[in-house]
């Protein structure tokens, strides 16, 4: 039996592939510390705060991703991220909502 081969190939377009994420860590020394942050790679950029050696995320390791937003655009997720900065009240929404 042959298998019929399609005429046309789906393709993934290149910037669905290529993400930004905004990421919230929660520390599991510390629960109450959170840290905001931007990435194109949540696993590398976890383990990045898990054995930093100096900096904020230093201090309070281990770290855990507790939420993350994904944007095809850099300028959208710095935008987010500086939302969730400068703007207690996201946060505090976000944390309401994920029950933090």
């Amino acid at each position: 039996m042959q298998v019929e081969r399609p005429t046309q190939f789906c393709t993934l377009d290149a910037k669905l592939l290529f993400m930004y994420f905004v990421y919230l860590l929660r520390s599991r020394a510390n629960p109450k510390k959170l840290y905001v942050g931007y990435t194109t790679n949540l696993e590398k950029r976890l383990a990045e705060h898990n054995t930093a050696t100096n900096g904020f995320t230093s201090g309070f390791q281990p770290w855990k991703i507790i939420y993350y937003e994904a944007y095809e655009s850099k300028s959208l997720a710095i935008e987010r991220e500086r939302q969730f900065k400068r703007h207690g009240n996201v946060v505090a929404r976000l944390k309401a909502r994920l029950k933090v």
